[in-house]
């Protein structure tokens, strides 16, 4: 078995990263860490998301036609 270091398997991403892959502003993605949407980590004065919790929070926020509220 392979032995990983403390940092191998999840990447960090900054906020312009997070918001270029959700094609939304980084004001967006600084309004979800601080309403305690999206869990980031502070590094000195910015923030970084680890991908898993990028891929967590899309998932979660996943809609398919018909599961809103007054949906057909």
């Amino acid at each position: 078995m392979e032995n990983r270091g403390p940092f191998e398997g999840d990447q960090l991403h900054t906020v312009a990263e997070v918001a270029d892959h959700m094609r939304v502003s980084n004001m967006t993605v600084y309004r979800l860490i601080k309403a305690g949407e999206m869990p980031a980590v502070r590094v000195g004065k910015s923030y970084r998301i680890r991908r898993t919790d990028l891929q967590e929070y899309l998932q979660a926020s996943r809609t398919v036609m018909g599961d809103a509220e007054g949906g057909p």
